[in-house]
């Protein structure tokens, strides 16, 4: 049996987890603490990453400790201690590596780094206990690629975005709107009330052979319908909001089932025994996103895995999970752990084209 400590800092949720896994049963998240900052960026538009580093920096001991009171153990009850060490906004990740060396160097137990982005991407084995290989759509905020996921420690990725990622791209758009952050929900609950179909957004890179996505047009043609109907009517009233909502999200759903439709044909070609296709991120909890996966997976024969709504945001269970499989593979690192900013899963392949505001994606 193993039992691993997690710890989750990359963007804007402080989090601390203890999950437990004894050989040929279903993991146990013994408990799972998620401290949000929502109302510090409120009044920014987005994530402000000093701010973030700020409570990251004061919140996190007090997750660890109420992680393991709510675990019933002490830290020493523990195998290991995982923690994202990359992918993220450096002052958090770089917040959760310091505290979780203190932790190991206090406690004498081992440290694992985890990418961020394996944590996401095997969350199906901690959730379903997917067997290997499975394909999975990773959108998260700032990601979104296709992997083929062959072991806990070996990825293939089949395509990205080559610009925004889908997160990214609906928090531009909830800006764009003057509708609060984040801007995935909201976005979706307005959509609700509108009409698809009013305004001809254009499905980028559908013409294209391949995986690769591209969301920036898709939100400059929003904006674009956005001033038309302000300068038609003079401001923008609710149910121009809906339809403009609605209209995106439609568009960004037809986009990413394409792409996965793709991605699944070249998944299946290795012929595995039980086909899978998860998906998982935070965008994996938009409701319109997730009905059209699953039709497409109804009309292949793929099961289809997708997380529980806690599970599809930042948190540390999944870090905590990504810990028990390196450290069954004796996969263990020193104090010389580093944060990093960029840490592909895939480090083969050729860096994603374009870059936007965060960076080159991994």
């Amino acid at each position: 049996m193993t039992t691993i400590l997690g710890i989750e800092s990359s963007c804007d949720d402080t989090a601390a987890a203890v999950v437990r896994h004894d050989h040929g049963a279903m993991p146990d998240i013994l408990s799972s603490v998620v401290h949000g900052q929502t109302t510090l960026h409120a009044g920014f538009g987005g994530v402000v990453p000093e701010i973030a580093a700020r409570a990251h920096a004061e919140k996190l001991d007090h997750c660890v400790e109420r992680a393991l009171a709510d675990a019933g153990i002490g830290l020493r009850d523990c195998d290991a201690i995982a923690v994202t060490a990359g992918p993220g906004l450096i002052g958090g990740v770089m917040s959760g590596v310091m505290c979780a060396k203190g932790l190991a160097a206090g406690s004498g137990l081992p440290l694992i780094g985890v990418n961020h982005l394996a944590g996401h991407a095997l969350t199906p084995r901690l959730t379903d206990m997917a067997a290997f290989p499975y394909l999975m759509l990773l959108v998260s905020g700032g990601h979104c690629q296709f992997l083929l996921v062959h072991s806990a420690t070996r990825f293939t990725r089949l395509g990205g975005t080559i610009d925004d990622a889908p997160g990214e791209a609906f928090d531009k758009t909830a800006r764009l709107l003057a509708l609060p952050q984040p801007g995935g929900p909201s976005v979706e609950r307005t959509a609700l009330a509108g009409d698809p179909d009013r305004f001809a957004f254009p499905r980028p890179l559908l013409d294209r052979a391949g995986m690769d996505m591209s969301f920036s047009g898709l939100k400059t043609a929003l904006l674009r319908e956005r001033d038309h109907v302000i300068a038609a009517h003079g401001g923008l009233r609710t149910g121009d909001r809906a339809d403009l909502c609605a209209g995106f999200q439609q568009a960004v759903r037809d986009v990413m089932v394409e792409k996965s439709r793709r991605a699944l044909a070249e998944y299946l070609t290795l012929q595995p025994d039980q086909p899978v296709f998860a998906v998982a991120g935070g965008v994996a909890a938009n409701t319109a996103i997730r009905d059209g996966l699953t039709t497409l997976c109804a009309d292949t024969g793929t099961r289809f895995l997708a997380p529980p709504l806690a599970l599809c945001t930042d948190n540390a269970a999944m870090i905590a999970w990504v810990g028990i499989e390196r450290f069954r593979l004796g996969l263990l690192d020193g104090m010389d752990l580093a944060a990093r900013p960029r840490w592909p899963l895939d480090e083969t392949a050729a860096p994603q084209l374009g870059s936007g505001k965060k960076g080159a994606k991994a």
